[in-house]
């Protein structure tokens, strides 16, 4: 069999040019055989994708067969495997084996775990779009559809909100800004609070990253009831200045400090406008 891959072949060694060569002489130079080329870790990760992907599309598999399908020696194929194994993306499993069973222990056959699975496309994206899109159709679209959306987004956030709020409310008040931060980092939000550019009036929340953004984009009812939920949490109005569903490369939330608009009187300074409704601009940048 051909194999195709950077484990093709052992390197090669010198030949001779036939039956009758004789041995090179005292004063004759060897020609040292020549090396393989080192693999470079891209093409290595190459490979292994090459490995997970077949697993993939041909179900659980053993070393032979991988081999067979990619054309790939199968001690290659071993490597490449305990590497998967050890990233979490594959795992071993007894391969079933339907009819009469020989002797010896059968193939190890390998699938991919939940982790390996999430690695490839997935359309959860999609799928979230077309429930909001057939939510809102079947309360009758328009403004009763943007409502039953809305209502969803709340209700979807109602438990994440009471495990937030035990994160808020055992801190000290002037460090619930940042316990909220850490809570919604566990959630995959990556946040983080700072100071606004004017301590005096308030912080910021962060979010570095959004879960859900590409909905969002379609459906800004979900930040608007993200930014509901924080202000019922830090128990002021917050204000919504950027977000990742608007184009924006950070999620940011204005958290006022108590007497803000006084600090902001005695500097001259106009506060943000924090008494209107929190959910005013969630979802969209304030012109």
């Amino acid at each position: 069999m051909k194999y195709a891959s950077e484990d093709q072949r052992e390197p090669g060694v010198g030949t001779t040019a036939g039956p009758a060569a004789s041995a090179p002489g005292p004063d004759a130079r060897v020609t040292p055989a020549p090396q393989a080329a080192p693999v470079s870790h891209d093409e290595q990760q190459g490979t292994r994708n090459r490995v997970a992907r077949s697993i993939l599309d041909h179900g659980p598999s053993t070393a032979a067969e991988l081999a067979l399908r990619l054309e790939l020696t199968q001690a290659a194929v071993r490597r490449h495997l305990d590497a998967l194994v050890a990233e979490g993306v594959v795992e071993p499993r007894e391969q079933r084996v339907y009819g009469s069973r020989g002797r010896g222990r059968p193939a190890k056959a390998f699938a991919l775990t939940d982790c390996g699975r999430d690695a490839f496309d997935q359309a959860y994206d999609q799928l979230a779009s077309d429930a909001l899109r057939w939510i809102a159709q079947s309360a009758g679209g328009g403004e009763k559809g943007e409502a039953a959306v809305a209502a969803f987004a709340r209700a979807r956030l109602a438990a994440q909100a009471e495990v937030y709020r035990e994160a808020v409310d055992s801190a000290d008040p002037e460090a619930r800004t940042q316990a909220l931060a850490r809570a919604l980092t566990a959630d995959g939000y990556a946040a983080t609070a700072r100071s606004a550019p004017n301590p005096q009036l308030g912080e910021q929340l962060c979010q570095h990253h959004c879960p859900v953004a590409h909905v969002a984009e379609q459906y800004p009812q979900l930040c608007e009831a993200e930014t509901e939920v924080f202000s019922r949490l830090l128990g002021t109005h917050v204000q919504r200045l950027a977000t990742i569903a608007h184009g924006d490369g950070v999620c940011t939330t204005f958290v006022p400090k108590a007497g803000a608009g006084k600090a902001a009187h005695r500097a001259g300074e106009r506060p943000h406008q924090t008494t209107t409704s929190s959910a005013s601009t969630a979802g969209r940048n304030p012109a």
